[in-house]
């Protein structure tokens, strides 16, 4: 098996599009031998626990409503070439995502990470949801297999907080700057959402290469 740590972050569309496309890759192929890994990288490390506006937040960073409407053009058109369902007038607060990264930090070590991962982006960008609130959280893990009261009883305390931010400190020191971040069998690191004929290309010369 080879594994891929993919950089993320619950609220990044890229990486919601980039998870897209290497699914499709590995559905056909099935054979494919590939293990994925989620880490984590905030995109808004100093949010406020309790999130903030998304409008507001939208044109705070893009330089107004005519700035965060082009940047997002895009992602609706890229989403649907994936096949992926996105609601983006749905989202209403963006959310604070330390607390998001603790549970996918958890659900590796219950071993349905990806499974987490997945529920996280549509609870975000199909439903709307906030994914910073702990119910919301602790329902996203009950449906993924885990125990979501005791998920919701651990967001209430500081577990795993310093482990997140020596995470997070650690991708950037390695270089990452953007997400999502692929990186290969510990290698070779691939950035932003790939189409599906490459990681089709990289599923082949790995088979090769074993």
């Amino acid at each position: 098996m080879t594994t891929i740590d993919i950089f993320s972050d619950p609220i990044c569309p890229w990486c919601y599009i980039g998870k897209g496309l290497l699914d499709r890759a590995m559905t056909e192929q099935p054979d494919h031998g590939l293990t994925l890994r989620w880490r984590p990288f905030m995109l808004n490390p100093e949010m406020p626990a309790g999130g903030m506006d998304r409008r507001t937040y939208l044109e705070a960073k893009f330089g107004g409503k005519e700035g965060a409407v082009q940047a997002y053009m895009p992602i609706a058109e890229k989403a649907a070439e994936a096949g992926l369902e996105i609601h983006l007038d749905r989202i209403r607060t963006t959310p604070s995502t330390v607390d998001a990264h603790r549970l996918i930090h958890w659900a590796d070590v219950e071993g349905v990470q990806t499974a987490v991962v997945s529920s996280l982006f549509r609870a975000y960008f199909v439903d709307g949801r906030d994914i910073g609130d702990a119910e919301v959280l602790a329902d996203v893990a009950d449906g993924s297999g885990m125990d979501g009261a005791m998920v919701q009883r651990l967001l209430a305390t500081e577990a795993d907080l310093p482990e997140i931010a020596q995470m997070d400190a650690s991708a950037r020191s390695m270089g990452v700057s953007a997400v999502p971040t692929f990186v290969v069998a510990g290698q070779h690191a691939v950035p932003g959402a790939q189409p599906t004929e490459l990681w089709l290309r990289v599923i082949e010369e790995l088979r090769a290469q074993a």
